[in-house]
């Protein structure tokens, strides 16, 4: 409950905050960056040095993957449909098709399923959700982007990417045993990425943009709340025959609302940053209902 009420507290500071003008217009980008550069390796050189790996966890990690490559076959069809820009194609994919499995997901899992559910959903997080975001949500970002880059261009964003970097770095430093002291440099560095996150949505929110993005901003909601959960809860438990907690809390890290660095990416990349920082803000708002109904919707699993 104190990381939730911390989350909160953030986006509202960073509302505030820009009301009364008393940070400059550049500040999330600045934030960004330091997320980015700093928050995110730190984080994620931090959680994956604390896996255990097993054959269980095949289905977890692959739930964000599938989760993506639904957004991006739904929302390439809906932008030819609707004949939607590409910048807001590219935002609705990266921002629909990945969700906020560790700021938000963590603490909603440890609240619903206690602490026996963060491992699996450590797991979605780390081998699922960053991952995902480092290799497919840099190359749409990069696709949709006003600079169409090319395929060596792409390559490079993600061998570049600092999360990426991290998460190859951490998975070979697996064997290594942390000195006390860099893990807690570690989780101190990555605690600031919630608040950091939050206050930059926050900064960045301007509620007279609802009115301009109620259509796609009702569809990517549409899409990450209901849509996605719903597709992999159909795959995984009837088709699969999946059951047992790990799934419960595999599909409740499904349904989380959008994740917050997809929107700071999209943001990077000119891919209609006022829809992402919704979708993110207002998406938060809506998970309170929308994870409560499907946490009801599992119980029998």
């Amino acid at each position: 409950m104190n990381n939730l009420l911390l989350l909160i507290l953030c986006f509202v500071a960073g509302v505030l905050l820009r009301h009364f003008r008393r940070m400059p217009d550049n500040a999330p980008v600045t934030l960004n960056s330091f997320i980015i550069h700093i928050s995110l390796p730190a984080l994620t050189l931090f959680y994956i040095h604390q896996l255990k790996f097993s054959g269980d966890m095949l289905l977890t990690a692959l739930m964000p993957w599938l989760v993506f490559a639904l957004s991006a076959g739904f929302f390439i069809l809906v932008g030819r449909w609707l004949k939607l820009p590409r910048a807001t194609v590219g935002a609705l994919i990266l921002v629909g098709g990945l969700g906020n499995t560790s700021f938000f997901g963590l603490p909603m899992v440890e609240a619903f399923y206690g602490q026996s559910g963060l491992s699996t959903a450590i797991i979605a997080d780390q081998l699922g959700s960053f991952f995902a975001l480092s290799v497919l949500g840099i190359t749409v970002a990069g696709f949709y982007s006003s600079g169409r880059p090319t395929a060596k261009q792409i390559f490079k964003r993600i061998a570049l990417f600092p999360p990426f970097i991290s998460l190859i770095i951490a998975l070979l430093l697996i064997p290594v045993e942390y000195a006390g002291w860099f893990t807690v440099l570690l989780k101190r560095l990555g605690d600031t990425l919630a608040p950091l996150a939050l206050l930059s949505v926050g900064l960045q929110l301007r509620m007279g943009h609802i009115a301009e993005h109620r259509r796609n901003l009702a569809l990517g909601l549409g899409f990450k709340l209901v849509m996605a959960p719903l597709a992999i809860f159909l795959l995984y438990v009837p088709l699969l025959g999946a059951h047992g907690q790990a799934i419960q809390v595999t599909l409740f890290e499904a349904a989380m609302p959008s994740m917050i660095t997809a929107a700071i990416v999209a943001t990077d990349h000119d891919l209609d940053p006022p829809l992402a920082n919704l979708m993110v803000a207002i998406g938060l708002i809506l998970a309170f209902f929308t994870l409560t109904a499907w946490w009801w919707v599992m119980q029998g699993i």
